[in-house]
């Protein structure tokens, strides 16, 4: 049993949902970012969620775009990505999941690119812009290199697709809770509990809520009926919020993490 599969049955186990962290690599550097994804793994998330830091983000609302901004502009590269995974990897052995754009992959080649992410120490691959209908070398690759494929299901998508996607997605799905892009939000999308049951008719696989998850209110909500709730805008902003004073960005996001799990 992989990392992801043995992090949602121990989750399982314990009665809770998996809690899902999403932070871009390399944001504001790569020193801090270090830090933060080692505070996250040490102050409750059971999954990293990484963002891979891309020029044009069009899945991501203005936090994670400035995110990815400042971290392209703090130097952060492919190598320096690889250092990134590297240096969580041998600190934690929580599961790694990339969240990316297809070109990226393109540009390095697929399987290149999901060899060397793999020997880094990345579980899985969320990649955004890549839909299972398009995605054949994407998974050919990811099987090959033991990577997870993790799909998106949107509010929209039709029940015959939901079907499409889960036959072809590994590790988890995640449910983007609303229309639109990244960000918080004041209130969490209606009918979650229908929409996440729609899913479960087609696959065996955990579901993952996110999309302007925020509060501890929110992961609570969602905690009733999801395998794992997935916070991004929440933590960056902490990250931003710090960006002056990178020292104090660790702390600062673990107890943001404490917060939101009520602990």
């Amino acid at each position: 049993m992989d990392r992801i599969a043995q992090t949602f049955a121990r989750c399982k186990a314990e009665g809770r949902p998996a809690f899902v962290s999403y932070v871009c690599a390399g944001d504001p550097d790569a020193a801090t970012s270090k830090a933060v994804l080692l505070a996250l793994a040490a102050n409750g998330a059971d999954i990293l969620e990484v963002g891979v830091p891309f020029s044009d983000p069009l899945a991501d609302g203005l936090t994670n775009q400035l995110a990815a901004q400042r971290a392209l502009e703090g130097g952060m590269t492919y190598d320096g990505l690889l250092d990134i995974l590297a240096a969580t990897r041998a600190g934690t052995d929580k599961p790694i999941v990339l969240y990316c754009y297809y070109n990226l992959l393109f540009s390095f080649g697929v399987d290149e690119y999901c060899r060397k992410v793999k020997a880094a120490g990345a579980d899985g691959l969320l990649v955004l812009d890549c839909p299972p209908e398009e995605a054949g070398e994407l998974i050919a690759a990811s099987r090959q290199h033991g990577l997870a494929n993790i799909f998106i299901v949107a509010p929209t998508t039709p029940p015959a697709r939901v079907a499409l996607i889960a036959q072809h997605a590994s590790g988890f799905i995640y449910y983007v809770s609303r229309e639109g892009v990244t960000g918080e939000r004041s209130e969490l999308a209606a009918n979650l509990a229908a929409s996440v049951g729609e899913i479960k008719k087609h696959t065996t696989l955990p579901v993952c809520v996110g999309f302007g998850v925020s509060t501890a209110a929110h992961v609570q909500a969602i905690a009733k009926v999801a395998d794992g709730v997935v916070v991004g805008s929440a933590l960056v902003n902490v990250i931003a919020v710090h960006k002056d004073k990178r020292a104090d960005a660790p702390a600062a996001i673990g107890a943001k993490v404490r917060e939101l799990l009520g602990r």
